[in-house]
């Protein structure tokens, strides 16, 4: 799981670091995740992590 995360961090920061930008955003991760997971597992992923993030800001 880890290695997981490790990943992801990379390949949004590669994804920051190529589109010059010097912050990552929502918009990196849900790319690196796309990236990285397969297919459905990766649509449910970033669909999971869009609607936990609106419910945080919400409350």
């Amino acid at each position: 799981l880890n290695r997981f995360f490790e990943k992801l961090a990379q390949e949004s920061s590669r994804l920051a670091r190529y589109n010059k930008k010097p912050t990552i955003t929502s918009r990196e991760i849900q790319t690196a995740v796309r990236l990285v997971l397969p297919g459905e597992l990766a649509k449910h992923a970033v669909s999971e992590g869009t609607k936990a993030v609106t419910k945080f800001t919400s409350s």
